[in-house]
């Protein structure tokens, strides 16, 4: 489970900013908290079960998504892809002389198996500048390793003494060392890997790729069909076939090379996938075993489409208590679908794992104490210097009964658009 993500830096993150799951100490003000949406990992630590992130366009929102995203790729793959010349593509924040030639800075600091790790590092483009992992065994945080350039200190523990001559001034030690099998980085990459999912609710392939493969296997199956049903779109059924891609489907502009590597013996598969709906007789009434079939990429909608794909990823994660990053999450959703979605994982009912699900949202329907406890909501918003701020409603003084969303559209928690004058706009040519 994610605790703690803290990048510098990095795009619009100037200065250090840190999204924390980690649930505050509330008062309650004339209403009850409720507790439903947070679990006790222990008598020191609680945690929130979502969170939702707020802020005007360009606030940097999508920024701390792949922020993420980056750290995570670059812990997975700098070990095995590239050479000791490639650079890393770390991105600086641009608008300061101050920073475009310092490192940028990432830190996790998660919970698997029982034990609490903190492991980050801060890059340039030529180089890893520094590296640390610490975990807590027992109460106290404890060092597995540290990394200054190519200066290196490593507890036995780590078991991973001589890996640092292997060790590209452009790749991670922890990469390195899962490549070597040592115990514990394979531990953090199957966390990082396996329990830490990410994608973009503007772009859900990959994510429908994997329900079309849960509903294929059988993997899941009635679940995603009984969550695509009980979101009321009016499917029945859904129905998946994996078929050879045929020469006649391709485009006639596609050079013929290319169409016979996709039609080889063992070229490309493509899924048909065929939402079922109920039939009605000439008195509206339903016709028994009768369902009429629409092929979903031609003639459901694209929020069809979208709640399809997010099925099998939102039954996984809840089932298997991992932590699902979306940006954009409302894009082509309704309000009360979103809304339900996050019911979903603040209920001790249909989250028994304590599943996460954290989310960059313009909604603001959803921003409601009905929903969300106040150190649920985070906003984003930039300076006048273009570098973008992280804070969360519990910073403010408020009852929790407020109703939170007219607040936010009347500026009181700042991280809305603010408007130039518009009425000499078609003027401005003369």
């Amino acid at each position: 489970m994610l605790i703690e993500f803290s990048v510098a830096n990095y795009r619009s993150f100037k200065k250090q900013v840190t999204l924390s799951l980690v649930a505050a100490n509330l008062k309650a003000k004339d209403s009850q908290i409720d507790e439903n949406n947070t679990f006790v990992v222990d008598e020191e630590l609680t945690l929130v079960k979502s969170a939702a992130i707020y802020g005007a366009n360009a606030s940097g929102k999508s920024n701390i998504v792949t922020a993420l995203n980056f750290m995570k790729g670059l812990m997975v793959n700098s070990s095995r892809e590239g050479q000791s010349t490639d650079a890393i593509k770390v991105e600086p924040f641009r608008l300061s002389t101050a920073t475009e030639n310092e490192p940028s800075f990432f830190e996790l600091v998660f919970r698997h198996e029982g034990i609490i790790y903190r492991y980050g590092f801060e890059a340039k483009r030529d180089r890893i500048i520094s590296e640390w992992l610490y975990y807590v065994p027992n109460v106290r945080e404890t060092r597995l390793f540290e990394r200054n350039l190519d200066h290196f200190k490593v507890a036995k523990k780590y078991q991973a003494s001589g890996l640092q001559k292997f060790t590209r001034p452009n790749a991670l030690f922890l990469s390195v060392s899962a490549q070597f099998n040592v115990p514990i980085a394979e531990t953090i990459l199957n966390w990082i890997t396996e329990q830490l999912k990410i994608t973009s609710g503007l772009n859900d392939q990959g994510f429908g790729g994997y329900t079309v493969h849960c509903l294929n296997s059988k993997q899941d199956h009635n679940a995603i069909i009984q969550l695509i049903k009980k979101l009321d779109i009016g499917i029945h059924d859904i129905e998946v076939d994996i078929v050879d891609i045929e020469i006649d489907s391709l485009p006639k502009a596609m050079p013929d090379s290319i169409k016979e590597m996709l039609t080889q013996e063992d070229g490309w598969k493509q899924a048909s996938i065929k939402t079922k709906h109920q039939k009605f007789n000439n008195n509206n009434k339903p016709i028994e075993l009768k369902l009429e079939e629409f092929d979903l990429e031609e003639q459901e909608s694209e929020g069809t489409q979208k709640i399809f794909a997010m099925a099998g990823p939102l039954i996984n994660t809840l089932k298997e208590g991992k932590t699902l990053i979306i940006d954009e999450f409302d894009a082509r959703l309704h309000p009360l679908i979103s809304q339900k979605i996050i019911q979903l994982f603040n209920s001790p009912i249909t989250n028994p794992k304590n599943a996460q699900i954290i989310f960059t949202t313009h909604d603001t329907n959803l921003l409601s104490n009905r929903l969300f406890r106040r150190d649920q909501i985070w906003f984003m918003e930039k300076d006048r210097y273009g570098a973008t701020d992280l804070y969360s409603l519990a910073e403010y003084n408020i009852r929790n009964d407020a109703t939170f969303e007219r607040d936010y559209i009347k500026g009181k928690y700042g991280a809305i658009p603010y408007f130039g004058d518009f009425e000499t706009l078609l003027n401005t040519d003369r």
